[in-house]
């Protein structure tokens, strides 16, 4: 089953500084271990970061049709800064590898499953 991860850092971090902490960097390492490990045992389908939210765009509808504003959506304390899609067995496993990642980086990972063929399954 596939199941999308959202990886989310707080506001003010986007904004702190262009060069991050040698703990980051430290951080950031360990995680691309894992994220091999998972590519080699075919559980990673895909993973990317964001860009800063000031550059996003959204769309809202609006009585003269759909309207695109600069920023995003709603104002918030951390916003969406990566995305990765996995496929693996269970919502389980889904927990059990989001938790080693959130163990490493410190920050929070929602969990939502993909909705596909076995979507119904959830």
């Amino acid at each position: 089953m596939k199941y999308l991860m959202l990886g989310y850092t707080p506001t003010e971090a986007w904004d702190a500084s262009d060069t991050a902490s040698e703990e980051a960097l430290a951080a950031f390492a360990e995680y691309q271990k894992f994220e091999e490990e998972l590519v080699a045992n075919g559980e990673l389908i895909s993973t990317e970061g964001l860009g800063h939210p000031a550059v996003s765009v959204t769309v809202r509808p609006s009585e003269n049709g759909p309207v695109a504003t600069d920023g995003p959506f709603a104002e918030l304390k951390e916003v969406l800064a990566s995305f990765a899609v996995i496929d693996v067995a269970s919502q389980e496993r889904a927990i059990d590898i989001v938790s080693r990642i959130v163990a490493v980086l410190g920050e929070p990972i929602e969990i939502r499953p993909v909705m596909g063929d076995d979507f119904a399954q959830v």
